[in-house]
């Protein structure tokens, strides 16, 4: 295996705190990742080495780098920095930052950056409160979001400021982190007789996936826990990163869960491998409902196969069914033999079309009339009132008659068409031998 020595006093450093608040970047050039937003010649790196940055949202998943940009924000700027996080900020708490921003505004001509932090947090009544300050550029607006902004932030500050989103980092970048933590005698570990092992810095990386902060905490933990050899120094191996670090962080907010379901859907599509795939990386890794899925996937057997194999709807509720009795894993086999079952089915979308047309129908016209002839004559004298002359089909060959059932602004319109794909096929040909009689 490959080592790594890392050398330095047992006292020259170290500092106060955990490793990953010592050594959250403190300039743009320390920063780890977001090199499309961040990087050099990019917008918002031009915003902030000028002290221009404007109203921003930053959105992005846990431990991405939202909060350490607002800090470098901060480090960057000649007004005042505040930091509100919407868990336990209120109204009043804004209220009051603003009516201090316009006061250092008007007597110092400084400018006021708030940073809100978890801005999905703010129902739409707390978040109105900042758009009169934001509009009349009373205070700079930062809001930091996991969720999707689109869904979680009021339309009228989402116009005001501009959208950034953060990817998720990787195991590289914590990699990166790690060594620079090692290499640091100030604010890392640099002050210690510190060997790493390859693996051993391979392993927090791919556990911490992504997270940062948890990889230099984990590091810090083997780091401080493993016990000196006789000469003072300090190994870190494998089993050590083990210890300190053991299972991956794996992120399902709303925003990713609501991904994962469309991902599921649209594999049905095209993908059984993907489709499977999703379906138990959200229940199994994620924890999510299996209902959840259980019920798009019968919307799906409608939406994208229907009549052309209605047997992926019997499928799919006899998927339900069996969760229902069984529960999970019992049903796992069920669930996963419907959701196969329905990607490997001929597709069409002619029911979903079909709905969408008589929707369209009816809802560009008033009230539909019901033809006379397929009024209700269930009761004596609808003759006199002209309701006759319905046709009954099984009278006639092949038990079709052709006459008009749609009302009569509808008539000839057709809003079902099949298409060739697989059951469909045969329908399409029943479909003509009418158009045709």
């Amino acid at each position: 295996m490959d080592l790594f020595s890392y050398g330095g006093t047992p006292d020259s450093g170290g500092g106060g705190g955990l490793l990953a608040d010592r050594m959250r970047p403190l300039t743009l050039d320390e920063y780890i990742g977001q090199e499309d937003i961040v990087g050099p010649g990019r917008l918002l790196r031009r915003a902030i080495e000028a002290d221009k940055v404007g109203s921003i949202v930053l959105y992005g998943p846990p431990g991405c780098g939202k909060t350490t940009l607002a800090h470098i924000i901060s480090n960057h700027t000649q007004g005042k920095f505040v930091r509100l996080n919407a868990v336990d900020a209120s109204v009043k708490d804004v209220r009051a930052v603003i009516q201090q921003a316009a006061d250092d505004k008007a007597l110092y001509g400084s400018k006021t950056i708030l940073f809100l932090d978890e801005v999905h947090r703010f129902n739409s009544s707390r978040q109105d409160a900042l758009l009169p300050a934001v509009e009349k550029g009373t205070i700079v607006f930062i809001g930091a979001t996991t969720e999707n902004p689109f869904h979680y932030v009021n339309g009228a500050l989402m116009s005001r400021s501009t959208l950034f989103q953060l990817h998720p980092l990787t195991s590289k970048h914590a990699m990166i982190a790690m060594r620079r933590a090692l290499e640091d005698t100030d604010r890392g570990l640099g002050y210690m007789d510190l060997q790493v092992d390859e693996d051993a810095l391979e392993h927090i990386a791919g556990m911490a996936n992504g997270d940062i902060r948890r990889a230099l905490n984990a590091l810090e933990l083997a780091a401080l826990t493993t016990s000196p050899e006789p000469d003072g120094s300090v190994r870190v191996t494998l089993e050590a990163a083990e210890e300190s670090i053991r299972r991956p962080i794996v992120r399902a907010d709303e925003s990713t869960q609501y991904d994962i379901l469309s991902a599921f859907h649209k594999s049905i599509r095209g993908s059984s491998d993907a489709a499977l795939f999703w379906f138990l990386y959200a229940v199994e890794k994620l924890g999510m409902d299996p209902m959840t899925f259980i019920r798009r996937l019968i919307a799906a057997s409608s939406e994208d196969i229907g009549l052309a194999n209605p047997q992926a709807m019997v499928q799919a509720t006899s998927a339900l069914e069996a969760y229902r009795n069984n529960g999970w894993p019992e049903a796992k086999l069920n669930v996963a033999q419907a959701i196969l079952f329905a990607v490997e089915s001929p597709k069409s979308n002619a029911v979903y079309t079909a709905i969408s047309r008589a929707e369209s129908a009816f809802g560009s016209m008033g009230t539909a009339e019901v033809p006379l002839h397929l009024r209700d004559t269930h009761y004596s004298g609808a003759e006199k009132l002209g309701h006759e002359g319905y046709k009954y089909p099984h009278n006639f060959p092949n038990h079709y008659v052709k006459q008009e059932y749609l009302p009569a602004e509808l008539g000839g319109a057709v809003f079902y068409e099949a298409s060739e794909q697989g059951n469909e096929a045969k329908i399409q040909i029943n479909q003509q031998r009418r158009r045709d009689s």
